[in-house]
C-alpha cells in the first residue's frame, strides 16, 4: 500500500489544506460547506455525478459504483480529506452542466470529452485520458470504416462526441441514453453497429462483437466543475498532478484499461482551458 506524504503534494492542493486548517468558523457561520478554503455541496462529503455503465471509468460492481473515474475523483476527495459521495445522474445533465448549476454535485466525471462547447458550460480539468471513437459490430462483420456504413443503422449514446461525429459522417443513428441500451439493441439487432469511445467498447469483444474501426479524433477526458469554482479547480489540478508524479495514475490506467498508458496520455495539452 502506498503511503501518502503532505510534504510531496502539490502546491494547490497544500495551499487548500493550509486554509482548512486556518479557517472553519466562518464556514460553520454563514452555513456554507466547505473544506480547505472549497465550498462543496455537502459538508464533508465531495460529490460526484456519474452515468454508468460506462465500464472501465464507470460500472456497477457488488452494488457500488467503481471504475477509473471514480478512482481518480476519490484521489481528490482523499487529497480534501473528505469522503466521495456517489450519484448516478443521466449523462445529458452532466455534460451540459445542469448538475454543477443545480448543485446536485461538485464534480461530474464520466468520460467527458473536453469539447469548446461544453467549456463554455463547465469549467475542465487538465484531461486525464486520450480518447478516440470506435466502431462495434457483430463478429465477422464487414463494417470496418464510414464508407461501409452507408445504408445502416448506427447506435450512438445521446449528448455524446461519438454521436455529434456520426451525425457529421451523414451516418443515420439511433439514439441511447446509455451505453448499455445501446449494445442491448446491438444485441438484438436493433442497430447494425454501435459508435462510442473506444476505450469503453473492449469488454464487450468477448460477448460476440469487435472492433471494427478505431476513428482517431483527437479527444480527450477532463473532470468538470461550476464554472468559477477556482478553488475547487485548483484542487483537482493539484490531485491530477500529485497522482501522475507519484505512480498513482499510472496504477489505476493499467488496472482499469489492461496495459500502461502511453507517455503522452492524461498530459494537459497547450490547447485545453
Amino acid at each position: 500500500m502506498r503511503t501518502r506524504h503532505l510534504a510531496v503534494l502539490p502546491a494547490a492542493v497544500a495551499a487548500t489544506l493550509l486554509l482548512a486548517a486556518c479557517g472553519g468558523g466562518d464556514d460553520a457561520a454563514s452555513g456554507e460547506a466547505s473544506e480547505g478554503g472549497v465550498e462543496l455541496v455537502t459538508a464533508g462529503s465531495l460529490t460526484v455525478c456519474t452515468n454508468p455503465p460506462y465500464e472501465p471509468f464507470e460500472y456497477e460492481e457488488d452494488g457500488e459504483v467503481v471504475g477509473l473515474d471514480i478512482d481518480i475523483v476519490r484521489e481528490v476527495a482523499d487529497d480534501l480529506g473528505v469522503e466521495l459521495v456517489t450519484k448516478v445522474t443521466p449523462f445529458e445533465g452532466i455534460q451540459s452542466g445542469a448538475d454543477l448549476n443545480t448543485d446536485n454535485c461538485d464534480v461530474v466525471a464520466s468520460g467527458i470529452t473536453i469539447t469548446e462547447e461544453r467549456q463554455a458550460k463547465i469549467d475542465f480539468s487538465d484531461p486525464y485520458f486520450d480518447a478516440d471513437q470506435g466502431l462495434l459490430v457483430p463478429e465477422g462483420s464487414d463494417l470496418d470504416s464510414v464508407e461501409s456504413l452507408e445504408g445502416r443503422t448506427v447506435g450512438v449514446q445521446q449528448a455524446t462526441t461519438g454521436e455529434t461525429w456520426a451525425t457529421e459522417n451523414g451516418l443515420e443513428t439511433v439514439q441511447f441514453e446509455d451505453l448499455g441500451l445501446q449494445i442491448q439493441a446491438l444485441k438484438t439487432g436493433q442497430i447494425d453497429a454501435a459508435v462510442n469511445d473506444i476505450a469503453v467498447l473492449g469488454p464487450f469483444v468477448s460477448e460476440g462483437f469487435e472492433i471494427g474501426a478505431n476513428f482517431s479524433t483527437g479527444e480527450q477526458y477532463g473532470l468538470g466543475v461550476k464554472k468559477g469554482n477556482t478553488a475547487l479547480l485548483d484542487a483537482v489540478n493539484g490531485t491530477l498532478e500529485r497522482i501522475r508524479e507519484d505512480g498513482t495514475y499510472d496504477d489505476i490506467y493499467t488496472r482499469h484499461i489492461g496495459t500502461a498508458p502511453a507517455s503522452s496520455t492524461a498530459e494537459p495539452s497547450p490547447s485545453d482551458g
